[in-house]
C-alpha cells in the first residue's frame, strides 16, 4: 500500500460480525471498517466482542447504528467504536437532537457508562474531553431535507463531518435507483464542498472507479471501497465464470 495514503482512509463494509473477512481485510492494507448495523446482522452480544477485535487488528470502526436514537448511538461508543454514522438524519434541527447522544455535557448529552472506554477506571474531566475529541459523529446525508440544509448540520459543535448516502440520496430526490448520473455527483458535489468549507470531514461509499476517482479528487477523508456481500459475490462469480469457461473449452 502506497505509504503516503493513511491506512484509515479505506473501509471495508461488512454486514456481520466476519472475523475472517476483517482480518483479510487488514492483511490487504484497509486500515477502516464500516459495521451496518442498520441493514446487517449485528446483536449487541456481537458488537461487543467485534469491536475490541476490529480495535486490536488496528482498524479504524465506523458503526452505522440502528436508529438516530440515545440508546444505539451510546452503546456503539461505549462498546468502542471510534465513529457513529447517524442514519436518516432529515434536517439540521434533527441533527442537534441526535448527534447530541454522541457528546458529553456541555457540549452534548450523552450519557456516562463505565467501561472499556474508561479503561474500567474512575472518571476524570481530562478523559471526559479526550473521548469527546477522540469519537467522530457522522450523520448521514441521504434526505433531501438535510442536502439542503447540509452547511447547518456541518456547522454543529456535536459534528465532525458527513456520511453520504447515495441510493437513499436518489431515490428521495426523485431520480429513482442511484446510477451515478449527473444528478448524483453535483449533490455529492455540494456535499463535498460544504465539508471542505466547514473545515470538517464526508465520508462516501465508493463502490466503482468513478466513485472512487470523484471521492479522492473532492478529499473525501474515507472511502468505504467495497461490501462484504458484494466481494464474496465477485471472487464467487469470478471461479464460477472461469470454471464455466473451461468446462466448455474441455467439451467442445
Amino acid at each position: 500500500m502506497n505509504q503516503r495514503i493513511p491506512n484509515y482512509r479505506f473501509a471495508v463494509w461488512l454486514s456481520d460480525p466476519n472475523c475472517a473477512a476483517a482480518e483479510i481485510a487488514r492483511h490487504l492494507g484497509y486500515g477502516a471498517v464500516v459495521l451496518d448495523i442498520e441493514h446487517g446482522a449485528f446483536g449487541l452480544a456481537d458488537l461487543e466482542r467485534f469491536t475490541p477485535f476490529l480495535k486490536a487488528l488496528g482498524l479504524d470502526v465506523l458503526a452505522k447504528v440502528l436508529a438516530p436514537e440515545r440508546a444505539p448511538i451510546q452503546q456503539a461508543l461505549d462498546f468502542g467504536a471510534d465513529a457513529v454514522v447517524l442514519p436518516h438524519i432529515k434536517s439540521a434541527a434533527h441533527a442537534r437532537e441526535v448527534t447530541a447522544f454522541a457528546k458529553f455535557p456541555p457540549a452534548g448529552d450523552r450519557s456516562l457508562a463505565g467501561g472499556r472506554t474508561i479503561g474500567y477506571s474512575p472518571y476524570t474531566d481530562e478523559w471526559l474531553a479526550a473521548e469527546d475529541a477522540r469519537i467522530r459523529c457522522y450523520p448521514m446525508i441521504e434526505h433531501a431535507g438535510a442536502l439542503a440544509e447540509v452547511g447547518a448540520i456541518l456547522d454543529l459543535p456535536t459534528v465532525d463531518g458527513v456520511f453520504v448516502g447515495p441510493g437513499d440520496l436518489s431515490v428521495r430526490r426523485d431520480r429513482g435507483a442511484y446510477s451515478r448520473d449527473a444528478g448524483d455527483f453535483a449533490d455529492q458535489r455540494t456535499i463535498a464542498n460544504a465539508a471542505r468549507s466547514a473545515g470538517k470531514h464526508w465520508v462516501m461509499p465508493a463502490w466503482n472507479e468513478d466513485e472512487k476517482k470523484f471521492a479522492l479528487e473532492h478529499g473525501a477523508h474515507q472511502l468505504a471501497l467495497t461490501m462484504q456481500h458484494d466481494a464474496l459475490r465477485v471472487g464467487l462469480s469470478a471461479a464460477f465464470h472461469e470454471a464455466s469457461a473451461l468446462a466448455e473449452e474441455v467439451s467442445s
